[in-house]
């Protein structure tokens, strides 16, 4: 099992960033995707949440109307569309995967940062 996440990188706030996360070793379709992210000294928090099908997506109230996640699942992959970026965004992402109830796999994550 692979989750492998790019994208990351130092943007200047306000720019966009656009995160992917490749996943292999499991039925990718079957499974709810997340981005959560982690900033030094702070716990891990949900970004954003959707499901197997693409149906259901849910927000942190922090990135709502700036973040937009999606999934392409004839190509294993979930992404993170990020606008308006700002400095408290910084943080390491990741994109967790779930059949339901606990996160099953993790990836190694991708380091964002937002500074002038």
């Amino acid at each position: 099992v692979q989750l492998v996440e790019s994208g990351g990188g130092l943007v200047q706030p306000g720019e966009p960033l656009r995160l992917a996360c490749v996943a292999s070793g499991f039925t990718f379709s079957n499974y709810f995707m997340s981005w959560y992210r982690q900033a030094p000294g702070k716990e891990r928090e949900m970004v954003a949440v959707i499901s197997s099908g693409g149906g259901s997506i849910k927000y942190a109230d922090s990135v709502k109307g700036r973040f937009t996640i999606s999934r392409d699942n004839t190509k294993n992959t979930v992404y993170l569309q990020m606008n308006s970026l700002k400095p408290e965004d910084t943080a390491v992402y990741y994109c967790p995967a779930s059949a339901g109830g606990n996160y099953d796999y993790w990836g190694q994550g991708t380091q964002v940062t937002v500074s002038p």
